[in-house]
């Protein structure tokens, strides 16, 4: 097998609502061949899968997959499930998948498989190939050391337990949530100017000055004891001397630990002798060099999560340690306690292995044990002198026996240092009483706590600190700011910059993205196409964005799905043939069920065209409780009038004005001659356009005053929308350069220059060679029909000889018109120009088609004509 080529499918798409890997394959020599006809394949691959067994198939009893492949199954399915169960054994579940052929590519499956980590997909199916092709050659194939890799990688890049429980709340409240990048646990929690970041549980509010004080032990004593918060006397110090004079001073057992430590790392705690503090001097040491020697206070260690003003979780902690059975030795004890599945390295897991190194070697010696000793049935032992997670310790919630003076020292010393989540650790004998009466203290506040003790006890009752942590945050927001967006087959841009420009009119900061670019309360940030993933990622990571309208098209739907989990409003404007052969879009309803990908995300409403079947269709697919739009440029559409008699909402073309209408009620918006898109009623495309914005408007909750402020005062031109329908005039000729390149938006635009002047219709068109040999032949037959002239030059081949396409379409006008000296070929645009122009008389209409720019045609006519050519420049910069 090849993997030809893959895609990362990162938003809702056509085959899923989940992250997705695209894959497409060659079979080879395995093409045809079933798990039937392969002799040994089956349980070669369910001895190296056994899980595969228990693998439920829809449809099919439990042990469906093993059943199947028995019966018999293409070896792009086996792929497929392979790939979903190695992510699944790395620590990645995931279930779904579908496999399907390349429709004119014999041997040729496009294989989807969803993941949970970017990093971990495209591996596991590499893997995946691998296994199969070999045991379906006869071969031997060692999995181990390929599913280690890929465990590893699940590891690094897995997201920690602190930060799930605060993505899993979110999730929870319907807020958005976006990694920043799979290298980094940081992660965007909502959109535009309602959006916050957190990285575990160090938030976008949490501020650095705070952090840094709390990474200073020494200073952050001095705040909490000026706070009247009580903690332990000691001082800092840089030697072993100075360290033990100190321990001398305080005349008591004494901790010792790095000034800026974290994670328990280098503290030891009781130490009494001058040798105890040497030991944990030089231990501390490897953490940092300066030291911070006090009073060590006798008690049970506690961790009180203070999130955003109030208490939301206490824990008590237990230092690691084994409980004897008169049998084992301490290394045996750990061995079996690191075991246990909830351990791991890091802060992957619920809890974190426990380590046999000399902090370890010296904690058992001074209770009079080695790793080898075997303990008394019953007897315990502390392997750690803190009882920090992430040392091995464990927990037990102790939430509700906190007595109020302790949650208010507990805020009070947040507070203090500057906050908004706080971790306190306190020491004392029992954290039921207050802390005056036990001479207990805090003796660190932590910045970035984990909260997986809070999470996940050992004991106790469970504490959702990752919801409080959200509630912080966030308020009552939901993190969403109003998403409209918008896609079809023709008049995309022209709507979305029509939407947007009424939302601006209406006060509101605007992220845009269209085929010309991204753009920002109006500004133009990103040049080029900006109609898929990443351009919307942009406006919706924008923090000053307050609504963003989102142009979404076919390319950035098959390339990278949606950028967005949901919108507010879905319009879809139209479909109709264009693009299809490509990506596994065969056919008008493919190009449908793509765009219905957009329809199906929409929350509120989704606007569809009444006068087309499939996007009428659509309605049937929405969202429970997402309102249906439907408008018309007829006001006796049956599908419309329906709609409205059953109380539905929509908008429609009525005696030369549009109308709004909700049920019963209709209201005249604006008049046709008052939009100026839509030339004097000539451009009846952009007068649909203004009904499907002026419906999507609606639902978006504008009132119709805004709505006609704003399509009374948006002119498309070259500099507002360049390419479409942009109009000039070279010497009393009517020159309209627009982006047509399919037959629907070729008829339309022809038939609106018809209408304009009595002189003769010019056109010069092109479509790109990556079109079908009859969606070709259909643009010839289309501007054959309906112009006078017609040039056809090259555009891009994509794929084609030089001249392929220019013929097709060619060939496609012959059979409109037949054989006529109105046909001209011009491979060169700029000539292609030049030849357009010189047939035309003024009076004359002239449409250039399919321009990659306004300035090919400028610097086209500059050769002949500079003078004409200065004039249009001016008119688009």
């Amino acid at each position: 097998m090849q993997i030809l080529e893959q895609r990362f499918l990162r938003g809702p798409n056509i085959h899923a609502d989940s992250p997705c890997l695209l894959s497409i394959v060659d079979l080879q020599d395995l093409y045809g061949r079933s798990t039937r006809d392969l002799p040994g394949f089956n349980e070669a691959l369910l001895n190296l899968l056994p899980s595969l067994r228990g693998e439920r198939v829809p449809g099919i009893a439990p042990s469906g997959f093993a059943q199947r492949l028995h019966e018999g199954t293409y070896l792009g399915r086996v792929v497929e499930h392979v790939t979903l169960e190695l992510q699944t054994l790395a620590g990645a579940p995931v279930t779904f998948g579908r496999t399907r052929p390349v429709s004119g590519q014999p041997g040729q499956v496009r294989i989807v498989c969803a993941y949970q980590i970017e990093k971990l997909a495209q591996p596991a199916f590499e893997l995946a190939v691998d296994l199969v092709t070999a045991l379906a050659h006869g071969e031997t194939f060692e999995l181990e050391p390929g599913l280690e890799e890929l465990r590893a990688l699940a590891g690094r890049y897995a997201i920690g337990t602190s930060t799930a429980a605060v993505l899993g709340a979110a999730y929870e409240r319907g807020i958005p949530v976006q990694r920043i990048t799979e290298d980094a646990n940081l992660f965007l929690l909502g959109w535009g100017v309602r959006q916050k970041r957190l990285q575990a549980t160090t938030t976008g509010d949490t501020s650095f000055i705070a952090v840094k004080i709390a990474s200073d032990k020494q200073l952050t004593k001095a705040l909490l004891k000026e706070a009247g918060v009580p903690v332990p006397e000691g001082d800092v110090v840089t030697t072993v001397e100075a360290a033990q004079r100190v321990a001398r001073r305080l005349a008591a057992p004494v901790t010792l630990k790095p000034l800026d430590g974290n994670q328990g790392k280098g503290v030891t705690v009781d130490c009494k002798t001058t040798d105890d503090v040497a030991r944990a001097f030089e231990f501390a040491r490897q953490y940092g060099r300066r030291i911070i020697v006090e009073r060590h206070v006798q008690g049970r260690d506690y961790r009180v999560l203070v999130a955003c003003g109030r208490v939301a979780a206490a824990s008590c902690r237990r230092p690691a340690h084994v409980v004897g059975d008169g049998i084992k030795t301490v290394r045996q004890l750990v061995e079996i306690e690191n075991a246990d599945p909830a351990r791991g390295a890091g802060h992957a897991t619920i809890l974190t292995r426990i380590a046999l190194d000399d902090h370890a070697a010296d904690m058992l010696a001074r209770q009079g044990f080695e790793f080898d000793s075997v303990l008394p049935v019953g007897v315990t032992a502390e392997l750690r002198g803190n009882a920090n997670l992430s040392t091995g310790g464990t927990a037990e919630d102790v939430t509700d026996l906190l007595p109020e003076s302790t949650r208010l020292l507990c805020v009070r010393a947040a507070a203090k240092i500057g906050l908004d989540v706080a971790g306190i650790d306190i020491v004392c004998q029992d954290i039921a009483q207050p802390l005056a009466q036990q001479r207990g203290a805090v003796i660190e506040v932590n910045a970035a706590p984990g909260i997986r003790m809070h999470q996940y006890p050992s004991a106790g009752e469970p504490r959702d600190a990752g919801e409080a942590i959200v509630d912080g945050l966030m308020g009552k927001s939901d993190g969403r700011i109003p998403v409209i967006a918008l896609t079809g087959t023709n008049g995309k841009t022209t709507t979305t910059l029509l939407v947007a420009h009424t939302v601006r009119m209406a006060g509101k900061v605007t992220g845009v993205t269209t085929t010309e670019g991204v753009f920002i309360d109006g500004k133009q940030i990103v040049k080029g196409d900006c109609t898929g993933y990443w351009s919307a990622r942009t406006v919706l990571g924008a923090p000053e964005v307050e609504v963003a309208v989102l142009e979404t098209a076919r390319g950035g739907i098959l390339k990278r799905g949606l950028a967005f989990d949901r919108c507010d409003v879905a319009i879809v404007l139209n479909v109709a043939g264009d693009h299809l052969g490509l990506d596994g879009v065969e056919t008008i309803e493919d190009l449908a069920q793509v765009k219905a990908v957009v329809a199906q995300s929409a929350s509120k409403a989704v606007v569809l065209n009444a006068e087309d079947a499939l996007c009428v269709q659509m309605a049937r697919r929405v969202k429970p409780g997402a309102e249906v739009l439907f408008f018309s440029m007829e006001a006796e559409n049956p599908v419309l009038l329906k709609h409205l008699e059953d109380g539905g909402r929509g908008a429609y073309l009525q005696d030369g004005a549009l109308v709004v209408a909700d049920g019963h009620i209709q209201q005249a918006v604006i008049k046709v001659e008052s939009m100026p898109v839509s030339f004097g009623g000539l451009a009846r495309f952009n007068i649909a356009n203004a009904l499907a914005a002026a419906a999507g408007l609606m639902a978006a909750g504008f009132s119709n005053l805004q709505i006609a402020a704003g399509l009374s005062t948006f002119v498309s031109n070259g500099r507002t929308n360049p390419l479409r329908t942009n109009m000039f005039d070279v010497r009393g000729v009517t020159v309209i350069v627009d982006y047509a390149h399919n037959p629907a938006a070729y008829a339309a635009m022809a038939d609106m220059a018809r209408g304009m002047l009595p002189g003769q219709l010019v056109g010069i068109v092109t479509a790109p060679g990556d079109r079908r040999d009859s969606d070709l032949e259909e643009i010839g037959r289309v501007c054959g029909e309906r112009f006078d002239e017609l040039v056809v030059y090259e555009s891009q081949s994509r794929g084609r000889e030089v001249g392929e396409a220019v013929d097709l379409i060619i060939g496609g006008a012959e059979e409109a018109v037949g054989m006529s000296d109105t046909l001209h070929r011009e491979i060169e645009v700029d000539k292609a120009i030049r030849l357009g122009l010189s047939l035309c008389q003024p009076g004359d209409v002239l449409v250039f088609a399919c321009g990659s720019s306004l300035q090919v045609f400028v610097d086209a006519i500059r050769v002949t004509d500079p003078e004409s050519a200065d004039l249009i420049a001016a008119q688009t910069v």
